[in-house]
């Protein structure tokens, strides 16, 4: 006799589906800890090139179909000035953020040739903290300008004759907190963006621009209402297990409770951009489960408690779990979501640990390479009924779950999440109220316990599987964890035009 059943996944086909912006699936380095200096770029190790760009990092990384790389930072860059970082004669710096010397070896230069090598588009997010709107307009001459103007000439004189078009374009980074170096009222932030802005676009009015905010109506209102115009996206950060000052990670339960959190802050988000009346998307450019530990009392003792970021027990199935479903969040708001960026791509708490010797690909690296490998291009309106379950006292629906379709053949994708611990999830699945017929394909990330993780001496303890799951028109989800089945449907062709995703107030129903 089959289990009961814990969700229906109701697929409506009739109602056009929205294409969705691969640059949800972006990344992000910062000067921070290992994640440059002994991550990405290590001269003399026997893994770099002559550059010193470490050679397994990029062919890994490239499992991921990373589309868009955001840099310098984060805090760093609310004290960094690009010109110390460009040309032969270069000297370390002292970091007022993160309290470390930065050599400056790895620059402007040094990160777009590693994104050309990648395959990544780069994101260059700029100084609003000690910097000035000509300084940023001065970078992006550097950067996108032919020669014949004074930066795009010393570009060219650093060996770099043509420009890098470089699209994308932050202004600042969480200058609305009073950690930030430059830290802003919300009047003085809306003036100071729509002063740097205009000063951008003239220097480039083709660049893709953003700029810090939060998912706050008294901060992001006067934003919107004064450089609105001028921006092509709002820049938001989100990370749910709190752990600057103190490096104790919640345990899986705690981490289901924050699954419910990313889809709430877009929901604030896109509330604030329909009252400033803008044409504005979001662009959610750093995020990740648990925030780095760093505490911020001086001293080396601080800056050594860094290492305790690379604590492999720490990226567990729940790691997997909450970014499959913050994944699914964004994609079921396809519409106003057109980038996130996890923070970082290497080292500290991002998908891909990298040691002297190698690297471990951690849960979420299989959870981000099955999104950006197995999912389809557009995203098919969806209604997930499912029974709920206690999350360490907040109720969370079991199962969540997005659905893509290839427009021009039909395929289906859809990513399942299984939230409990300990519980099957037996989903059935419905295309157009009828059960999917003939073979599906699934791709399994799971384990025999909520608690595994991938390590140096156990690298593969976690890996995505190819199983056959469920019959009859329903698939059994193992317990914490992350599927994605593929079958052919029938989608028809319908105009786009004027439809958007429903968030998470209508997207999940309750089970029984």
């Amino acid at each position: 006799m089959p289990a009961a059943l814990s969700a229906r996944i109701d697929i409506a086909t009739a109602r056009p589906a929205v294409p969705y912006s691969r640059d949800v699936f972006g990344h992000f380095i910062e000067h921070f800890h290992r994640q440059v200096y002994g991550g990405i770029f290590e001269p003399g190790s026997p893994l770099a090139d002559e550059q010193g760009f470490r050679l397994d990092v990029l062919e890994a990384l490239r499992e991921l179909r990373i589309p868009n790389v955001r840099w310098p930072g984060g805090c760093f860059v609310s004290a960094y000035h690009w010109l110390d970082g460009v040309g032969p004669d270069r000297s370390p710096t002292y970091d007022k953020a993160w309290r470390v010397t930065d050599p400056n070896t790895f620059g402007t230069d040094e990160f777009l040739e590693w994104c050309r090598r990648l395959g990544a588009e780069p994101y260059l997010c700029t100084n609003a903290g000690t910097g000035t709107p000509e300084e940023m307009a001065d970078w992006l001459e550097y950067c996108n300008l032919a020669q014949g103007s004074r930066w795009a000439d010393r570009r060219a004189a650093n060996g770099h004759p043509d420009p890098y078009g470089v699209r994308f374009w932050s202004i600042g980074n969480e200058n609305y907190g009073d950690w930030e170096i430059g830290a802003k009222s919300a009047p003085d932030w809306a003036r100071y963006v729509t002063e740097a802005a205009k000063m951008m676009r003239r220097t480039d009015p083709t660049v893709s621009l953003m700029a810090a905010a939060v998912d706050d109506l008294d901060w992001a209102l006067p934003l919107l209402r004064s450089a609105g115009k001028y921006l092509d996206f709002v820049s938001i950060h989100g990370y749910w297990d709190r752990l600057d000052s103190v490096n104790a990670p919640s345990g899986y339960e705690e981490a289901m409770a924050m699954t419910l959190e990313p889809e709430r802050a877009i929901s604030r988000m896109e509330a604030v951009i329909r009252a400033s009346g803008e044409d504005v998307a979001i662009a959610f450019d750093e995020w990740n489960l648990r925030g780095w530990h760093h505490p911020w009392e001086p001293g080396a003792a601080a800056i050594a408690a860094r290492d305790l970021n690379d604590d492999e027990s720490t990226y567990t199935m729940a790691d997997a779990v909450f970014s499959a479903s913050f994944l699914n969040a964004c994609l079921r708001h396809a519409s106003s979501v057109k980038m996130a960026n996890i923070a970082p791509t290497v080292n500290t708490r991002g998908p891909l640990f990298v040691h002297p010797d190698g690297v471990v690909r951690r849960t979420t690296f299989h959870v981000l390479s099955m999104y950006a490998n197995l999912l389809e291009a557009e995203v098919l309106d969806t209604a997930v009924w499912s029974t709920s379950m206690n999350a360490a006292g907040t109720e969370v629906p079991t199962v969540d779950a997005i659905a893509t379709v290839d427009p021009a053949t039909g395929a289906v994708s859809v990513a399942l999440v299984n939230k409990s611990a300990a519980e099957e999830a037996r989903c059935e699945l419905r295309v157009d109220g009828l059960l999917p017929t003939g073979r599906i394909e699934s791709t399994v990330l799971a384990s025999d316990s909520p608690d595994a993780y991938n390590s140096v001496a156990a690298p593969d303890a976690v890996r995505p599987e190819a199983r056959e799951l469920g019959g009859d028109g329903s698939v059994v989800l193992p317990p914490h964890s992350v599927t994605v089945c593929r079958f052919e449907a029938s989608v028809p062709t319908a105009d786009r035009a004027g439809w958007q995703l429903s968030g998470l107030g209508t997207d999940w129903r309750r089970l029984g």
